[in-house]
């Protein structure tokens, strides 16, 4: 199983042009990836730089035929949305969306966040994929945040009463097996990565690579004067997925968003 993460900065590439159809033919061409995740889809905000409002929830999901789309949008104004998308060319048997943290934050600007959940039917077993995007300018929020799915982690692995009767109480279990991907915009040295660690997730990049440096995948091709490029888009993984790791790469080339696409693939 192949699965694509990647921060699309509403489908604008360092250009300055907005292409939802440009964004799924990179996904196509580097992967062909089984499973899509894209954090910062927007619709119906035509004062974002390049857009003319657009849906791409659907455009998006109009270039991937055969998969499933399901979206999360922590921020929505009538019509106008903006959050994540994740997309399945394999079964999806449940779909959960879990609002993340928002503390009271009177001296920054701030955002909704939240993280979409699939159980995937995966050829090497069932596993929940996560995807989610972590408030940028907050260090608290961000904190408050990775507690949260902390919890949901532990939450889909706690026992539950099992409902035989058909109908919205009957009970699918949850798989252990997890992958947690998307934009958590801290860099690998930072303390939240090393809490995600107590957490017990496996960092797939360190897993797959050990001693060899996180690839930037944030700047890399366009920064101000004193900024530097960094890694802060990861994959983690519940324990039970370790053995089913095969590979982990970062197309540093791209140039058709803001962020570098991520790319993980499972036995």
């Amino acid at each position: 199983m192949r699965l694509l993460s990647w921060n699309v900065q509403w489908c604008r590439g360092m250009d300055g042009v907005v292409d939802p159809a440009r964004i799924a033919a990179e996904a196509r061409r580097l992967a062909d990836p089984d499973v899509v995740c894209l954090q910062e889809v927007a619709a119906g905000f035509d004062e974002l730089p390049g857009s003319r409002g657009e849906d791409q929830f659907a455009l998006l999901a109009a270039h991937f035929p055969g998969y499933s789309a399901h979206g999360v949008w922590p921020v929505e104004r009538g019509a106008r949305r903006f959050g994540n998308l994740l997309l399945s060319r394999l079964p999806v048997a449940r779909v959960l969306r879990h609002s993340l943290p928002w503390p009271a934050s009177a001296e920054g600007p701030s955002m909704p966040r939240a993280a979409i959940e699939a159980v995937i039917e995966a050829p090497g077993g069932a596993l929940r994929v996560l995807t989610t995007h972590l408030e940028y300018y907050s260090a608290e929020h961000r904190a408050a945040q990775v507690g949260r799915l902390r919890t949901v982690h532990a939450e889909a692995c706690s026992p539950r009463k099992s409902v035989e009767e058909p109908g919205p109480f009957a009970l699918d279990a949850l798989p252990a097996d997890m992958l947690l991907c998307g934009d958590f915009n801290f860099p690998p040295e930072d303390p939240l990565h090393a809490r995600m660690k107590d957490f017990g997730f496996i960092d797939c990049w360190e897993a797959l690579h050990p001693g060899s440096a996180h690839p930037h995948t944030f700047r890399v091709h366009e920064r101000k004067k004193g900024q530097a490029a960094y890694c802060c888009d990861f994959v983690f993984a519940s324990a039970e997925v370790g053995p089913r790791l095969r590979s982990m790469r970062i197309d540093a080339a791209n140039r058709a968003s803001d962020h570098q696409p991520v790319i993980v693939e499972l036995a």
